[in-house]
């Protein structure tokens, strides 16, 4: 069995990450099932929990919230940023090259206390029970904390949790024993990280700070809650047509999205009145706002795919005016 804590038998007595227990999982907050989203997307999530383990504070590298987009089509499906890990954290994420099985190079990998974001197939993940495990096929990320080739069992961080599958499940996420020469290796992410630089911790010089402040500075010139409404107003009649099954993959890329990205901003707003910027705290409000008027647009919005008539004006316009101000006092604050 290989496993992130063989880090141990190499003489450092300190482990990499905190293992979590598969029958007792606290999650961090901003997991928590009393929050107006408490999921992003896959990648964000899964990054979040990641962090919490090796003991780090993920909310300051979520800024990249702050310099989220609309392009038009969906909002920007924000993802932490690899410069702002390794700043942060000395957390460096790089693809890695694959020659060989890869659940081999996973475990290769934990021997030498390295952890990797490894792309498989939900299909073989039970935590999706009642989406696309067993159900469909669907490109997601993990991070393998313990790999038990002999016995066949894994244990991964996965979304928001930490889970374990074995068997049929450990050999289809694993891709063992499938014989396709048209199958292509999957993108796999090493993560070598600084151990004195982690220690130091988010705030040392004030790196936070200067991150944060980055993002606000590379925003958006206009406002993207507003860009989004616009679109939104467009197709109405379209997810109507549409009906159930294409209206959710729409509002995970609108409305989920700006939704999680708000509430995130709110977090960071929280972070900067704690870490003494004046005037930060204010903004949490502002941003809260769009996070509850993008839950109650979705809900509009799954209406209208089942046929009805809606009226999402209002909100669409409480919520960019919410972004605009919650913006001018955190690019007023740093």
């Amino acid at each position: 069995m290989t496993s992130i804590q063989l880090a141990e038998d190499r003489g450092d007595h300190v482990p990499l990450v905190r293992q979590p227990s598969l029958h007792h999982f606290e999650p961090h907050p901003i997991h928590r099932s009393e929050r107006i989203w408490s999921e992003t997307n896959c990648y964000v999530d899964l990054w979040i929990e990641v962090l919490h383990a090796l003991g780090a504070d993920p909310i300051p590298a979520t800024a990249f919230v702050f310099s989220a987009e609309f392009d038009g089509r969906q909002w920007d499906f924000v993802k932490f940023q690899p410069e702002d890990l390794r700043i942060l954290y000395g957390i460096d994420v790089a693809e890695q090259n694959i020659w060989k099985p890869f659940a081999e190079q996973v475990a290769e990998n934990l021997d030498d206390g390295i952890m990797s974001t490894v792309e498989v197939d939900g299909f073989y993940l039970p935590d999706t029970e009642g989406t696309s495990y067993r159900n469909e096929h669907t490109k997601t990320t993990i991070v393998p904390l313990v790999l038990d080739t002999a016995g066949e069992r894994m244990e991964y961080f996965h979304n928001s949790g930490y889970y374990g599958l074995a068997g049929d499940d450990f050999r289809g996420a694993l891709a063992i024993g499938r014989d396709d020469p048209t199958a292509l290796p999957p993108y796999i992410e090493r993560i070598r990280i600084d151990r004195d630089r982690l220690g130091r911790g988010a705030t040392d010089g004030d790196i936070d700070l200067d991150v944060i402040r980055s993002h606000v500075r590379r925003g958006p010139s206009a406002n993207p809650v507003a860009q989004l409404g616009e679109r939104i107003r467009k197709d109405v009649d379209w997810v109507r047509q549409a009906g159930p099954d294409q209206f959710h993959l729409w509002s995970f890329g609108t409305l989920r999205q700006c939704g999680a990205s708000a509430e995130l901003a709110a977090d960071l707003a929280a972070y900067l009145d704690a870490r003494g910027v004046r005037g930060a705290a204010a903004a949490q409000e502002s941003f809260r706002q769009v996070a509850t008027g993008a839950k109650s647009v979705q809900f509009k919005m799954a209406r209208a795919a089942r046929g009805r008539a809606v009226s999402v004006d209002d909100s669409l316009d409480s919520m960019a005016s919410a972004w605009a101000a919650g913006m001018a006092v955190i690019t007023s604050a740093v």
